[in-house]
């Protein structure tokens, strides 16, 4: 009987009972495998197909390891993944402009054509998403037409109906439709002859084929030539209203997201990360902030290969793991601080993530798997795109967002800054009170950035020295005036440079951008016997001292027209200092005023010290635009230079500036040097008295 054969009984012709089983004795069953729960969520996880296709073959592979074995934990952390991502899941944009400009306005003041440029990108986005779809049906079926017409005209789209292909053609040429939904058996032309057309002639027309039962094939044929969906008869009209639906917002998104990402540029403490979160928050949208700053590895952004058990997901999968929506706002902060050196360049993996013709198969070298990235808004952030690749600059918007005016940032600090931060610390106005003429007096002296980081910080120490003496001094209201705030804070750290009062030879003012704003510098030149040599001081780079050999070169060879001594280079020495000599000074817009204190010193005209230039110098004297203007004018006024000196072309950038910026100022635009030297130099040397 073999081993599993009935046992013979002592008694002929009976059958031996079999030994009754005790619970000791029973064998316990093996515990099921860790992965057994994780296949039935595969299933019911709505994955698109080529993502559950990858998860039920690692299922499958895991059925032949051993649980203990580094290569099932692998695999079980890699479903984990998987499964946590959102693959199906967004949240629905709110589109309401009105509503994005108050959530803009609560959150910044000033830097309105920053906010202008953030709902012009919202308003084309909502329009995009309330246009009418349009939808035309080919079945040579009349009944199906007709009730596939009332279908979709009740779910709010625009429907025309044709029996063939011929007359679909005919009907695309006068208005083209956005979905085609066609049968594939018509006379005059089917619908496989149709779709090649669709193909050829509307490559962005999305097709959906219906066919017969027997037909299948051919269906799964017109999917490999081009087809987006197909179903079968009799119509499922639930699936194919899905379908319908979730075509139209591809299309919209493909329409929508062919364009540049934003890119905010501008100093720091100016409020471009915030500015972003105020984007996601109108468009009730998650946020999501990577800082790319000193990153050095692509891996960080893209992942691990699953080759070990430590390995894991890049960082934009994470984030998208972690705010659980396949479309939140993506904050690149910092982007041109990612190094970019002999080892390599990691911001070459933001060429495919931010190219919208790329990144709707974003693959994670962990996942190996497409994910869509395309209903993510992206946003960078930059002090500079100039050290940006080139490529990466070409994929992006970029908004400037300029300095902040003495004027806006006195609002922001009554409005915003000081309540917030006086609370942070316990007072409020009743205890403190800080007036405006304080507050101006902090902005000039302590806090002269472009941004408002080291404005907060200041208030903040002024907050904790009062939060000190009320406590220990027992104070009661108090008001924080100059002769305090000196008290409290110590002496300025910064002190503006005034323009000098009585003309000068050899003494320019030029209008200079720096990271903290604008600022005024003055440029010495002095002439002494020598031999023919040009003397460059005051920590200047390379842009910056061929100015100054542009305009020693351009006095040679004007000398005529000034009335130079031809051969005044012979027997001389020139020496042009910039002082403030610890401080690096490059770029080109000095070469005007270099060329004003040359002239005045070869001429003896003395410069006007009311006047105060900028601009590029061409070798044949003409004057050239330069940038920063707004910040350089902002220097002006706060230097008392009434005079300013700007090329020609810089009258556009003027226009844009704030009438806050101009007034008070008088601008003198210039094509020439020969102009400029006539506005700056006085025409004859100053008496002594």
């Amino acid at each position: 009987m073999g081993w599993f054969g009935k046992r013979r009984s002592s008694v002929p012709g009976e059958t031996a009972p079999a030994p009754a089983e005790t619970p000791a004795a029973r064998p316990s069953p093996p515990p099921a495998p860790a992965h057994d729960s994780l296949r039935g969520q595969v299933e019911s996880a709505g994955f698109p197909p080529e993502i559950l296709d990858a998860a039920r073959s690692e299922c499958d592979r895991m059925d032949n390891l051993d649980p203990a074995s580094p290569e099932y934990a692998i695999s079980l952390n890699f479903l984990e993944v998987v499964l946590s991502l959102p693959w199906n899941t967004a949240t629905r944009d709110n589109l309401d402009i009105a509503r994005a400009e108050e959530v803009l306005n609560a959150r910044h003041y000033g830097l309105q054509r920053v906010k202008d440029r953030i709902l012009e990108f919202l308003a084309v986005k909502s329009l995009c998403s309330r246009r009418t779809p349009r939808i035309l049906l080919v079945d040579d079926e009349l009944i199906a037409r007709e009730n596939l017409t009332i279908v979709f005209q009740a779910d709010g789209y625009e429907v025309e109906a044709v029996g063939n292909g011929l007359e679909a053609v005919a009907a695309m040429e006068r208005e083209p439709a956005n979905i085609v939904v066609s049968d594939l058996k018509m006379e005059g032309m089917d619908g496989m002859e149709l779709l090649q057309v669709l193909r050829k002639r509307w490559p962005d027309t999305k097709v959906i084929m219906i066919t017969g039962y027997a037909t299948v094939k051919t269906a799964v044929d017109a999917m490999r030539r081009g087809a987006d969906q197909y179903l079968g008869k009799p119509v499922n009209l639930t699936k194919l209203r899905q379908y319908v639906a979730e075509l139209w917002e591809q299309s919209l998104r493909a329409q929508h997201l062919r364009g540049f990402v934003l890119c905010f540029t501008g100093p720091p403490g100016m409020g471009k990360t915030s500015i972003g979160k105020a984007i996601a928050e109108a468009l009730g949208r998650k946020f999501m902030r990577l800082s790319l700053a000193g990153l050095r590895d692509e891996a960080e952004l893209r992942g691990h290969r699953r080759t070990y058990v430590g390995a894991m997901p890049g960082r934009i999968i994470q984030g998208i793991r972690k705010v659980g929506t396949r479309n939140p706002v993506i904050m690149l902060d910092e982007v041109d601080k990612a190094v970019q050196d002999f080892q390599g360049d990691a911001t070459s993996v933001l060429l495919e993530m931010l190219d919208a013709e790329q990144n709707t198969a974003f693959v994670d070298h962990y996942l190996g798997l497409p994910f869509d990235l395309s209903n993510a808004l992206f946003i960078c952030t930059a002090n500079g795109v100039e050290r940006l690749p080139a490529p990466l600059r070409d994929r992006l918007e970029v908004i400037e967002f300029p300095s902040y005016t003495p004027g806006e940032k006195l609002q922001i600090a009554t409005r915003y800054l000081i309540p917030e931060v006086m609370a942070q610390h316990g007072l409020d106005e009743k205890l403190v009170s800080i007036p405006d003429a304080t507050v101006a007096r902090i902005i000039q002296g302590y806090a002269r950035e472009s941004g408002l980081r080291k404005l907060r910080q200041q208030i903040a120490s002024l907050c904790r020295k009062l939060a000190k003496q009320v406590l220990s001094e027992g104070l009661g209201a108090v008001t924080v005036d100059e002769a305090m705030l000196q008290e409290l804070l110590g002496a300025p750290p910064y002190t503006s440079t005034p323009a000098q009062a009585k003309p000068r030879v050899g003494l320019a003012t030029s209008l200079v951008w720096t990271e903290i704003g604008g600022e005024i510098i003055f440029i010495e030149a002095a002439r002494m016997r020598g031999s023919k040599q040009l003397i460059l001081t005051g920590s200047l780079g390379e842009v910056l001292r061929e100015s100054a050999q542009t305009a020693l070169s351009y006095c040679r060879s004007h000398a005529d027209a000034f009335g130079i001594d031809p051969e005044f280079y012979a027997t001389s020495d020139i020496h042009v200092h910039i002082p403030a000599g610890a401080v690096s000074k490059e770029g080109p817009s000095a070469g005007v005023a270099i060329t004003i204190a040359l002239l005045s010193l070869l001429t003896g005209r003395p410069v006007r010290q009311d006047v105060a230039s900028t601009g590029e110098l061409s070798l044949l004297g003409e004057v050239l635009p330069v940038g920063g203007i707004r910040e350089k004018l902002m220097a002006a006024r706060s230097a008392g230079v009434p005079v300013v000196i700007l090329p020609q072309g810089c009258e556009g950038a003027v226009r844009s500036v704030e009438d806050e910026v101009v007034e008070g100022l008088d601008i003198r635009y210039v094509t020439s040097m020969e102009e400029a030297a006539g506005i700056a130099l006085c025409e004859a040397a100053p008496s002594d008295g």
